[in-house]
């Protein structure tokens, strides 16, 4: 079974199953790449070390290099929940941005994470709202972003990968990519959509995600959407009105309502 959703799955940003994802999806994408690549380029997978305290989790990105000259041409990295929430994850990558940004590289930055800071800092003033992103940028004009979203409604981008200066784009379909790392991951038998994601979303993506679920047959509806919020006002309360915990509130809430449907 593929995921339930229209594109990226937000489930898969679980601790548990997010590096495997993220190591199928790199292979993926060097899949697709390398048969358009291999007379010209040198696609490579790379690794890089996050060291986060006891643990030390490597990272998969993709290096392509001229064949003639292994000339650094493009990166295309994929950004981590480590990377958007610890400080060792954030530099871990932001050193492999700074040293192809250095070498001449174009910059390919595919964002499937809703949790934490994004790394990019640019402006969204004036842009459509999204929750993932795939940004490009050309070594030849650097402080200029090429931005391909999607939101949890939407299915992944296709986006335009540069190469050399002399060369066309290539095209690559994000969401083949994603499926293909899906099913090869067989991520559909480990994860548990009865529960909630464990990640923060918005009151509107809670709700889409649970008509999803449930038109997929994957859960029992809900309580209705005014129930919970209700609840989750309550608790809110009880706890003296804390700041900047919405999501767990609403979860509580979620959690009691359906242990009380199932008595």
């Amino acid at each position: 079974m593929r995921t339930p959703f229209p594109g990226m799955d937000p489930y898969l940003e679980d601790s548990t199953l997010w590096p495997d994802f993220q190591r199928h999806l790199v292979a993926c994408l060097y899949q697709i790449l390398l048969p358009g690549l291999v007379d010209r380029y040198t696609p490579r997978i790379v690794r890089r070390s996050c060291s986060t305290g006891a643990a030390t989790p490597e990272e998969e990105y993709i290096e392509v290099r001229q064949r003639c000259d292994q000339r650094f041409v493009t990166l295309m990295d994929v950004v981590s929940p480590t990377n958007r929430t610890t400080d060792a994850g954030r530099q871990a990558y932001l050193t492999t941005r700074r040293e192809a940004r250095d070498g001449g590289a174009n910059l390919v930055e595919l964002d499937l994470v809703l949790q934490g800071t994004p790394m990019q800092d640019y402006s969204r003033e004036h842009l459509p709202e999204w929750d993932y992103a795939v940004t490009v940028t050309r070594a030849t004009q650097p402080e200029r972003h090429e931005i391909y979203t999607a939101t949890i409604q939407k299915r992944l981008p296709r986006f335009r990968l540069p190469l050399a200066a002399d060369d066309r784009d290539t095209v690559l379909d994000l969401q083949t990519a994603f499926a293909r790392a899906f099913d090869q991951g067989d991520f559909s038998s480990r994860i548990d959509y009865s529960r909630d994601p464990a990640v923060p979303l918005r009151d509107q993506d809670c709700r889409r995600i649970e008509t999803h679920l449930v038109g997929w047959h994957l859960r029992e509806p809900g309580p209705p959407h005014e129930e919970i919020a209700r609840a989750a006002y309550s608790l809110w309360e009880q706890e003296g009105r804390p700041h900047g915990r919405h999501l767990e509130h609403w979860q509580k809430a979620l959690a009691e309502l359906r242990r009380r449907k199932e008595i």
